[in-house]
């Protein structure tokens, strides 16, 4: 592969960012060929310090940095604020997740960037979008989570459940990254035709409300739930299926494979809005016929009648599908521990390859080569490295 094939080739990007949303963005763009420079802490992002660790190395902060070079310097000092100012005349995008205010105070807002730079692209993800009443609020995905009422209304189809889900899957992180790179491509897309940059100010709560498609529109009508959500398990004799009948053409798939054809001139599942009210009654009658076989035997059946539908899997078990490995779904990545697998990004290129990492720069690494690049002296580097 050459490095030109790759679609933002040519493109370097400037990121301040830490933990989650911030990296996910960043590294998606550095898969896709951009030179991204990671601007750390002396004490490195607090990614590096959490679990999987392997003699020191962060697994996670492997997935998420992957391919981007590391420089240490420290924002307090004006010394550091003018080689960030002296990078900034030779980057194309900057991407930040400070709570508002942070990147004004030390000087590096995107208004005095752009007087360095006109075309810069600048990405800033927060919890609350950069303006408003709540635009200062501190957050994390899970506190996104519990205050746009994502975890209520999950816990709404928890039947019987009280008590909110605890939090490991970070949702509000990941969305409102791939949302950051997708407004930073389309403000550099509009540089092409203008020639000037833009702030790009993603919102993590906006994010996750825009994710809530029934709860937004139910909040607003007046509207009847049924007893029992439609997208659920259903049991078979030693463990649960999920299947998912989202069109007429695929309830009678359904119906046609578990032998009931009958439930298609029922007055209670005919219809679909009727259907919808009774999905407590189908399901029993589901349940009469799926409990008689094993998992496997309902699963074979269901994909053989066009039934979308699947076991419920551990994540070790998912990786070993062999669809994994068709699409090359997990990259390999390398840092100072070995290798290991990493998710690579979703989506391919007809034309153009995609490349993660594969290395994992150590903690300032690059801060030489970096700094010496956007122009500084021996004597200025071996201060700020100091």
């Amino acid at each position: 592969m050459t490095e030109q094939t790759r679609p933002l080739h040519g493109l370097r990007v400037l990121d301040f960012s830490t933990t989650i949303a911030g990296p996910h963005c960043t590294r998606l763009l550095a898969d896709m060929g951009a030179d991204v420079i990671k601007i750390e802490s002396p004490d490195g992002d607090l990614m590096r310090s959490r679990p999987v660790q392997r003699d020191g190395a962060g697994t996670m902060f492997g997935q998420l940095n992957a391919g981007k070079r590391s420089i240490v310097l420290d924002l307090k000092r004006p010394e550091a604020i003018a080689a960030v100012k002296k990078l900034i005349a030779k980057v194309d995008i900057v991407v930040e997740n400070y709570r508002p205010g942070v990147m004004k105070r030390l000087g590096l807002d995107y208004p005095e960037l752009a007087k360095i730079n006109p075309r810069l692209i600048y990405g800033a993800i927060s919890g609350y979008g950069q303006t408003g009443p709540g635009a200062g609020r501190p957050a994390y995905a899970p506190v996104i989570h519990a205050s746009t009422g994502y975890d209520m209304a999950h816990a709404f189809y928890q039947q019987g459940r009280e008590r909110p889900d605890n939090c490991g899957i970070f949702v509000a992180d990941y969305a409102s990254g791939a949302y950051a790179m997708g407004g930073i491509l389309a403000a550099l897309h509009q540089r092409h035709v203008t020639g000037k940059g833009q702030m790009v100010d993603v919102s993590m709560f906006e994010t996750l409300v825009g994710m809530l498609l029934g709860e937004v529109n139910r909040a607003q009508f007046d509207f009847d739930m049924p007893s029992r959500p439609m997208y659920g398990p259903v049991e078979a004799s030693d463990g649960y299926v999920m299947l998912a009948t989202a069109s007429e053409k695929t309830f009678q798939d359904m119906a046609t494979a578990a032998g009931r054809r009958d439930w298609l001139t029922d007055p209670r599942f005919e219809k679909y809005a009727d259907r919808r009210m009774n999905w407590d009654k189908f399901v029993d009658e589901f349940e009469a016929w799926s409990k008689t076989m094993t998992v496997k035997e309902c699963v074979a059946i269901l994909e053989k009648h066009g039934v979308p539908c699947s076991p419920y899997l551990t994540v070790t078990e998912a990786l070993k599908d062999p669809q994994v490995a068709h699409r090359g779904s997990l990259c390999t990545i390398e840092d100072s521990a070995g290798s290991y697998k990493s998710p690579a990004p979703p989506f391919r290129f007809s034309g153009s390859p995609l490349q993660s990492g594969p290395k994992v720069a150590a903690l300032g690494e690059d801060t030489r080569s970096v700094l010496a690049e956007a122009g500084l002296g021996a004597a200025e580097i071996e201060a700020l490295v100091k």
